[in-house]
């Protein structure tokens, strides 16, 4: 069974930091483009930030530029996030995705992805 699964997220204060995990099981990261979405309640699902197959092209929204990182661990079969500074407003559900024909680009804008995981809380209080 193909699966992506999301872990890390929790409650933490702004300013704080949190390292989200994209573990995948029954298939390879190594030929994906993986993404990390997040999606705010009554907000659409957003593009935070996209890595390429060898992680030498990512992408990032404006609004996590110079906070977030994103880095890839293929022999892990895992994708992280690395979220400094947050703030309230990046509290939402954080989902990672996985698309084989795709650039960094069209998958963050486009918000696309062949295989999704279920998510993790991220909740930043002021």
């Amino acid at each position: 069974q193909l699966q992506l699964v999301e872990s890390g997220g929790g409650l933490v204060q702004a300013g704080g930091s949190l390292r989200l995990s994209c573990a995948a099981s029954g298939f390879t990261l190594d030929y994906y483009v993986i993404g990390w979405f997040r999606q705010a309640p009554g907000k659409e699902r957003e593009g935070v930030s996209c890595i390429s197959r060898s992680g030498g092209s990512t992408k990032f929204a404006d609004s996590v530029k110079g906070r977030f990182t994103i880095s890839r661990d293929n022999a892990r079969n895992t994708v992280y996030l690395q979220m400094n500074s947050l703030k309230p407003e990046d509290t939402a559900v954080y989902y990672c995705a996985a698309s084989l024909g795709t650039t960094v680009h069209s998958m963050c804008v486009y918000v696309s992805g062949e295989y999704w995981g279920q998510g993790t809380q991220v909740t930043v209080s002021s």
